[in-house]
């Protein structure tokens, strides 16, 4: 049982979900963690925002899918307050990672909730107490990717290429023996347009390269031109972005 002192510097939380088991679930996991405290519940979003404006938690676990104002709702709503509380998604889907991380949240936590995994998400939260990004950063710095039965955190800074592969993208981080790569549902294009073009050009319809990663432009022949890598490989450029890849290199 927590001490006084722990309970005064807990993370007051307010759990958000349509589905009483699911609420119950998370209570009884959140019963067993000494660093937070359930100070509400809510059954959706607009209830969920009356509370926040009551009870100012520090911590909203906040349910995905919702009728009515669905938890992006809520969190694009929270996002506008001057001092907002952090969000860990709960969730039973994963295809809403980047617009969750897109939103600032700490976490985003799939169903069935573990209880280990809720405490690494609280954990987090914890971390990033008293020290919250200032608001309007408009690159992506982290991406969470499906990885079996979670989604781990991918900083952008890893990721040295990108591929299209139809409604989604994978993401190529590392290489050699160390070299992984995740499926994420996104369109190319939509992700291209949250990353900082000063550190990632697009130079096909299907790929995206971090900078650093190119070593070289090599022309092929007959307006041919390819990428060289830095493992080296070479990666066709498309004649839409040849223009602009050129640049880069002050061609």
């Amino acid at each position: 049982m927590a001490d006084a002192a722990t309970e005064q510097s807990a993370l007051r939380t307010l759990i958000v979900d349509d589905e009483p088991l699911a609420v119950e679930r998370i209570q009884v996991i959140c019963a067993e963690i000494d660093a937070i405290s359930v100070a509400g519940t809510a059954s959706d979003g607009a209830a969920a925002l009356r509370l926040i404006d009551k009870l100012a938690p520090d911590l909203v676990l906040l349910d995905m899918t919702m009728p009515e104002l669905d938890g992006l709702g809520v969190a694009r709503k929270l996002a506008d307050l001057d001092n907002p509380p952090a969000v860990i998604f709960v969730t039973a889907h994963d295809h809403f990672a980047v617009e969750a991380f897109d939103l600032e949240a700490i976490d985003y936590v799939l169903k069935p909730v573990a209880a280990d995994r809720l405490e690494r998400a609280i954990e987090r939260a914890i971390a990033r107490r008293g020290s919250r990004k200032e608001k309007g950063s408009r690159w992506l710095e982290e991406l969470w990717v499906p990885h079996r039965s979670e989604l781990l955190r991918i900083a952008v800074s890893e990721v040295h290429r990108i591929d299209a592969e139809r409604d989604y993208v994978r993401l190529h981080v590392g290489e050699g023996e160390k070299a992984h790569s995740y499926l994420l549902l996104q369109t190319i294009a939509g992700l291209e347009a949250r990353l900082d073009p000063d550190e990632f050009i697009r130079i096909h319809r299907s790929t995206i390269l971090r900078r650093d990663n190119i070593r070289g432009l090599r022309h092929d022949g007959l307006g041919v031109w390819s990428a060289e890598l830095q493992n080296g490989d070479a990666l066709r450029i498309g004649r839409t972005f040849l223009s602009k890849v050129k640049a880069m290199a002050g061609r």
